[in-house]
């Protein structure tokens, strides 16, 4: 695993991560895609979450 946020993403799709979020929230689920801002998309079981990637504190794969 490479140092650059968006390989660890791109090598974490897939898989489950947990996300921290700037308001202290946190979601963990299976990263299913994201984009060049780091924007996230993370299902839950049968929910999907939009993560804005300004938000984000955190993503541990």
């Amino acid at each position: 695993m490479t140092g650059r946020p968006l390989d660890v993403l791109e090598e974490s799709l897939g898989k489950e991560v947990t996300v921290a979020l700037k308001d202290g929230e946190m979601y963990t689920g299976v990263l299913s895609g994201y984009d060049q801002h780091m924007n996230l998309v993370i299902e839950e079981g049968e929910d999907v979450t939009i993560i804005r990637g300004d938000n984000v504190v955190s993503i541990t794969p």
